[in-house]
Formats: C-alpha cells, sequence, structure tokens
C-alpha cells in the first residue's frame, strides 16, 4: 500500500499508535477494515510428536546458510518498549486472555487486541519475540514438551545445561538478523493400512524461536478464528468438537459432508499462507522469520531437498498456519450458512437434507480448488449417517445407526499398543505391568467412552486374555492364554483385585451418575 499521508497511524507492537513519514522506510496500515471479533517408524519419531507440535501432536525451512534477512529492520529507537505486564487470567471486556503468554502480552495490547487496532495490522513485533523473557519462556515450554534432538543431535538435556548461554545467543542473532534455521530431520511414523505420516524434527533452537514466534503472533490470529474451529486452539479440543457434532445431529442434521483433504500440511501454498499472515502483521522481520521457517531444508538420512510448499508437521507454529490458511473456508461456510465442525484439516459439514449436503460439498470443492488445494476423492462423501453404510469418522469416533462406535482404526492402533505392552517375553510381575497398563487404558476410555459399551467388554477381554498370556509364559507354559483352564485358573475377578482398570465396570459407574 502506497503511504500517501505522511500522518498515517502506525500501530505498534504495544498496541498504541504513533505517526510515520513517506520517507520513513516504515510500512503503515491502511483502510479502515472492520474486524471481527468472534470468536516413526521409530520410537524416537513418536517422543518428539508431542515435543514437537504435530497433528495429534500438526513444515519446513531454507537452505542451511541462507538467514532471515534485514532488509525492513527497524531501529532499536523505533521498538516500542513494552509497558507493565498483563497478569495471568487476565480477562478484558469480559473475554478471557488468561492463555496468552504475560511476558509479551501486556494489559495495553491485549486492550488493543480486543478492540482492534486502526488498520488493522500490527507493527514491531520482533523486539517481543527477540526480548530474553519471551525466549526464556519459550524454552520452558520447549523443555516441558521435551522431544527428540533434530540434525544437530542436540538433545533438550544438552541444551538445558547451557540454557542461558544459547538463549542470549538466540536473542542477538533475532536482534542484529542473523539468525538461521537449521534443516528439519524427517522421520515417519505409522498412520495405519500399511501407510507413514511424515513428521519434522527440528532442532531444539528452531522449538524456542518458534514458540516465542508463537507467543506473539497466536493471540493476534486467534481473535479472529470462529467457534467452529476446535483443533489446536487454547482452551478447545477434541472432546468439544465432538459435543458440538453431537448435538447437531440431535438437533436434526443427519446429512454429512465427510471431507478429507489431500496431504493438507504437506500442500498449503507459501505465497497465499504469507499473504493471509499479512493481512494482520505488518513486521518485515516477523514475516521473513515465518517464510525461512517455511523453507527450511528437509533432510531424511542421506537426502537433503528444499521444500516447495507446505507447513511442516512437527514445528510448533505449523498447526497455527495450517488454522490460519483454513480461516476464510470457515467464514465462507458460515455465510453460506452450513454448520461446519473442523478440528485442524479434518471436517465435517452437517445439512437436514441431502440437497443441502451436496450442495455444501460443492461449496468445499470450489474453494479448495481455488486455494491450491485438492480434496480426497476416496474418502470424501456425503450421507445420511441415521443409514447402515452412510455413516461418518471424526476424531477417532464413527457415528452411524443413531450411535457413535470406535473407529476400526482406532481400535486396531490400540490394540497395537497394548501388544506393545504385553509382550509374552516380559519378565516383569504383573503388578508392574498393571501399573503400568492402567494409565493407557484409563485415557484410552476417558476418550471414548461415549462408544457403544460393546466396545468395552471386548476390549477388557482382549486385555486379559494378553495378561493371561504372560502368566502362561512365566510358567514356561506354551499357548495363548485363551483355553478354559486359563480362565478358571486367572478369572477376571483375579485381574480385577490385581488392580486392573477395566472399561466396562468403569461405563456403568459413569452411565450410573449421569
Amino acid at each position: 500500500m502506497e503511504e500517501s499521508d505522511d500522518r498515517a497511524a502506525h500501530v505498534v507492537g504495544d498496541g498504541t499508535t504513533r505517526r510515520c513519514s513517506a520517507g520513513s522506510g516504515e510500512t503503515c496500515a491502511g483502510g479502515g477494515e472492520q474486524r471481527r471479533s468472534q470468536s516413526l517408524r521409530s520410537t524416537e519419531a513418536m517422543k518428539v510428536a508431542a515435543g514437537a507440535g504435530s497433528k495429534t501432536a500438526l513444515r519446513e525451512g531454507r537452505q542451511e546458510g541462507g538467514g532471515v534477512s534485514s532488509t525492513t529492520k527497524q531501529s532499536e529507537s523505533q521498538a516500542p518498549v513494552v509497558p507493565e505486564r498483563a497478569t495471568q487470567g487476565a480477562e478484558t471486556r469480559g473475554r478471557d486472555w488468561s492463555w496468552v503468554e504475560a511476558s509479551v502480552w501486556s494489559e495495553r495490547m491485549l486492550a488493543a487486541l480486543e478492540n482492534g487496532v486502526q488498520g488493522g495490522k500490527w507493527f514491531s513485533l520482533i523486539d517481543k519475540v527477540y526480548r530474553a523473557e519471551t525466549l526464556r519462556a519459550a524454552w520452558q515450554r520447549v523443555k516441558a514438551n521435551g522431544g527428540a534432538a533434530g540434525v544437530d543431535r542436540q538433545s533438550v538435556e544438552r541444551f538445558a545445561a547451557r540454557a542461558e548461554m544459547y538463549l542470549e545467543e538466540l536473542s542477538t542473532a533475532l536482534k542484529k538478523g542473523t539468525y538461521r534455521p537449521q534443516p528439519v530431520r524427517r522421520v515417519e511414523i505409522p498412520k495405519g493400512g500399511g501407510k507413514f505420516r511424515p513428521l519434522g524434527i527440528p532442532v531444539v533452537k528452531d522449538r524456542i524461536v518458534q514458540t516465542a514466534l508463537k507467543f506473539v503472533l497466536e493471540p493476534i490470529f486467534e481473535r479472529e478464528f470462529l467457534q467452529m474451529s476446535y483443533g489446536f486452539r487454547p482452551g478447545l479440543g477434541c472432546k468439544d468438537a465432538l459435543r458440538e457434532v453431537d448435538g447437531l445431529l440431535k438437533d436434526g442434521y443427519t446429512f454429512v459432508v465427510d471431507a478429507d483433504l489431500k496431504s493438507y500440511f504437506d500442500t498449503i501454498p507459501y505465497a497465499q499462507l504469507l499473504e493471509r499472515v499479512e493481512e494482520r502483521v505488518s513486521d518485515g522481520r516477523v514475516l521473513e522469520l515465518i517464510e525461512a521457517f517455511l523453507k527450511q531444508d528437509i533432510v531424511r538420512e542421506m537426502e537433503r531437498w528444499t521444500p516447495t510448499g507446505g507447513t511442516p508437521q512437527g514445528a510448533v507454529i505449523s498447526p497455527l498456519l495450517a488454522n490460519l490458511y483454513l480461516h476464510p473456508l470457515d467464514c465462507q461456510m458460515q455465510q453460506q450458512g452450513y454448520r461446519m465442525v473442523r478440528y485442524a484439516d479434518d471436517f465435517v459439514v452437517l445439512c437436514k437434507s441431502g440437497e443441502k449436503a451436496q450442495a455444501a460439498l460443492e461449496e468445499v470443492r470450489s474453494w479448495v480448488e481455488q486455494n491450491g488445494l485438492s480434496l480426497n476423492v476416496d474418502k470424501t462423501h456425503v450421507g445420511d449417517c441415521r443409514q447402515e453404510g452412510q455413516g461418518f469418522e471424526f476424531l477417532g469416533y464413527r457415528f452411524e445407526g443413531g450411535r457413535r462406535w470406535v473407529r476400526k482404526k482406532s481400535l486396531k492402533a490400540f490394540q497395537d499398543r497394548i501388544r506393545m505392552r504385553t509382550k509374552r517375553t516380559r519378565g516383569e510381575s504383573l503388578a508392574k505391568i498393571i501399573a503400568q497398563l492402567n494409565p493407557t487404558l484409563r485415557g484410552w476410555f476417558n476418550y471414548f467412552k461415549h462408544a457403544h459399551p460393546v466396545t468395552f467388554r471386548w476390549m477388557d477381554a482382549f486385555v486379559r486374555r494378553r495378561l493371561r498370556a504372560i502368566l502362561r509364559k512365566q510358567e514356561k507354559r506354551p499357548g495363548m492364554g485363551i483355553c478354559r483352564d486359563d480362565h478358571q485358573r486367572w478369572p477376571n475377578t483375579f485381574f480385577a483385585a490385581q488392580g486392573l482398570f477395566t472399561m466396562h465396570a468403569a461405563w456403568k459407574l459413569a452411565s450410573q451418575s449421569r
């Protein structure tokens, strides 16, 4: 946008405004746009899934040596001083912002966020990223998440030994514009059906910078996101999305579009994604930093390449950017009156008639094609979920015939987890094995407790059979623990006395308390 007015308001990162001249080299926000206020193959790969921020825990950056330039660098005199820190649990005009990082978002910035900054864009944010206090908070988050080492083989534990020195180096490099993201280590984790999901593992330093960047940017975009979006958002989760779907089904929205985006995280177009960031952020150095993370080289064993699209699953910033790119779809579907529920790239559109559902699918297909994405034809369909064979799957459940079931893929994945923990060659006591199993069993039940109860009887029997096989092996007797003698020797009451968590008993107890 041209800077035609030397008195144009310049909104800085602390929510204040000031004037900048056309000859200052700074970009001024223009327009009076009104903003919405609505709200591994290896074990190592599995270890990092939570620590690096992938889907189910949700790509890649610039060539090594190609650092972030500072062509639009603001001078230190232009970097605003942030006023007093926001208190944790802060609320602005009734809206809860308690989840924001208090070392970044002051009360004044939160007020500007709630009221809307002039021109709708935020300037001078890079100093919030490289501030020592922000990086220190980001390091604590990365440390808590853990995860595997990146290409430099530096673990979280090794970083911790000299954390203060490393954080000071990061702050200096970001401040001077010499920070260079390192390549992302690529591993693959099983996703069922013999297929694998690529997972990027950034180095610890890059995870810290991305976390600091997320601290700064997330509230800006969260203010825009709609309530139909539930994935990787503060205070929202799978259970909220499932509750919304269940409520809509009970209200008669039973004709469902089950849409699947083909390789979404790998195919997000860079240019369009950056344009969406630029709609709310005008700090050139922050934009360059995001672009650098998007274009990091990828290393897999002896291979190395630079991606041409997508955002890396495993990167801390990836889920936020993925939500941002699909936000216009949320807006379009809402404006057209459709009831859509989305969790990251997994979404369903619920309608009251088959004709409306077909129209919704065409609306989705048109938007997807216009935005450089594609639908997976084999996994996208429309059906009346009240009818057998026309159900849909969402977040691990299958909705069909008026009931909720655990989808087959989720059942198989859980069985595989149990098998890994109950190998017959385990030489540990039954008490220790049960103590290690119970948290897994309890967590799975707590998520799937709304499924048909027959699932729990079957799963309880599967777990006990695995334990009987272990007991037979410990007595040096071959067999799978399925004969009548084994059931009589180690009946269900035996395992209950040993403290084994029983899903069907938990379901009965939960049903009585409702």
